[in-house]
């Protein structure tokens, strides 16, 4: 009944999240491939604007995991 009301569908991706005991779900609803390209055009073109590199990418992600870790 559930699934029916919200909509979700066999084979629908969920993201889940939890807090305490509390779980959520949440239908991610995944982009078209034009969709995908366009935006991924759209950060690329971006990056390209303010001087990142393909080179930088590893830094970025090595920094971003670093301050999680902290």
């Amino acid at each position: 009944k559930l699934r029916k009301r919200l909509s979700i569908e066999s084979g629908d991706h969920l993201a889940v999240y939890t807090s305490g005991d509390v779980i959520m779900l949440k239908k991610i609803d995944m982009p078209k491939e034009e969709d995908f390209k366009s935006h991924l055009d759209e950060a690329q073109a971006w990056a390209k604007s303010v001087g990142y590199k393909e080179s930088d990418i590893d830094d970025a992600i090595a920094a971003v995991r670093a301050r999680k870790r902290a």
